[in-house]
């Protein structure tokens, strides 16, 4: 195991091996993928971040599964299926988790009977287990045309319609209860918004896999709330940090040929470790300040 892990590290940073690999047409591919998925996860990471919902997202992506394990086994497109099965889960949640207090029961409810139904799909697929396996951990050669045309239509729609509700989203998720007082539709605006995270996390099932969609829609989010408080700085920075974990995975798991996720996970950790540091230290320094005379 030593032997084979040391085998990893050495190879991380083969950059023949690497150049070599990137003049393959499916990592060209994954790298593209991986941009626009970094983009659409740095976007809408903060508003997660801020509506505290994290394990719906959780729940959102593990669903996807289910989705796309019912298109596995269908022989229809993944991609397609993983969508479609984000966008039901995230409407049932919407529907069915109004309440604060019993959100969390339902995403739980939800999320075991749909994984059940994904554990029996992967059961009765008759193909290749690897291919399962991606769904769970992600594999770049699983982006193909088809799925980057699906990444980059999706992605573009989920930007429009974030744009046009961008305002009223925002102010609903600082301030619900006047924001609601103020006639903004909270319960549509969550439901609408779920769907749209719903799409985000079924895109990142063929790069980071179903398990794994968490460390590109919420750490990166959650280190740049630890730097600044400012939405937009916030937004920038979680693109910022998404793309660097997303290409920059894809980068460094080339050579030694590991699943993409590996590399995704631990580059988005490592920044937020950071960011968590810079945001203790500023602290810190605050909090030594004198006081200011009346």
């Amino acid at each position: 195991m030593s032997d084979r892990l040391g085998d990893v590290f050495s190879k991380m940073f083969d950059f023949n091996t690497t150049a070599h690999l990137l003049s393959y047409g499916f990592v060209q591919q994954a790298l593209v993928a991986a941009a626009i998925l970094g983009l659409l996860a740095g976007v809408l990471g903060p508003l997660i971040i801020s509506r505290q919902m994290s394990f719906a997202v959780h729940g959102i992506s593990e669903l996807s599964l289910t989705g796309a394990s019912a298109a596995l086994l269908a022989g229809i497109s993944v991609g397609l299926g993983a969508v479609l099965g984000s966008v039901v889960a995230a409407v049932v949640f919407g529907l069915l988790g109004s309440r604060a207090r019993e959100r969390d029961s339902v995403i739980g409810v939800v999320i075991s009977f749909g994984l059940g139904l994904s554990v029996l799909f992967l059961w009765l697929y008759p193909g290749r287990t690897g291919t399962s396996f991606a769904l769970l951990v992600g594999q770049i050669v699983g982006v193909g045309n088809s799925g980057l045309n699906l990444l980059l239509g999706c992605s573009i729609v989920v930007l429009i319609v974030l744009a046009l509700v961008y305002r009223p989203l925002l102010f609903a998720s600082t301030d619900p209860e006047v924001a609601m007082a103020r006639g903004v539709p909270v319960h549509r605006l969550t439901i609408v918004f779920a769907v749209l995270v719903g799409v985000a996390a079924a895109l990142g099932v063929q790069i980071v896999g179903a398990l794994l969609v968490l460390a590109l829609l919420i750490t990166p989010a959650a280190a740049a709330a630890r730097v600044t408080a400012n939405p937009l700085r916030a937004t920038l920075l979680s693109i910022a940090f998404a793309e660097l974990a997303a290409v920059g995975g894809i980068l460094l798991s080339l050579a030694p040929g590991v699943p993409v996720s590996s590399f995704v996970t631990a580059i988005a950790f490592v920044i937020y470790l950071v960011c968590r540091f810079i945001g203790s230290r500023r602290e810190r320094s605050a909090g030594r300040k004198p006081a200011v005379a009346a």
